[in-house]
């Protein structure tokens, strides 16, 4: 199979992601994709719960914008140098 790919696109990804080959890259680039339009089904189904039940689910309390300043950043691939 040959595919055209961006360079830079993929180059950028690698570093990314510390995939060691243009095949690992993409086939995570890829699968990535692929979960994440699993997720997306998955929740625009409404976790098959009703909305009484997804109600239940999350505590009134729970604020999402705390949530996320409160998280650290996900690290992907290589673990980060300290900048000199």
């Amino acid at each position: 199979m040959t595919m055209h790919v961006d360079e830079a696109l993929l180059a950028k990804v690698m570093a990314i992601t510390g995939a060691t080959s243009k095949t690992k890259a993409v086939d995570l680039a890829l699968r990535e994709v692929a979960r994440r339009g699993e997720l997306k089904d998955l929740a625009m189904s409404g976790l098959g719960l009703s909305p009484a039940e997804l109600k239940e689910v999350f505590a009134p309390e729970y604020d999402l914008s705390v949530a996320r300043l409160s998280e650290a950043p996900a690290a992907y691939g290589r673990k980060s140098r300290p900048r000199r």
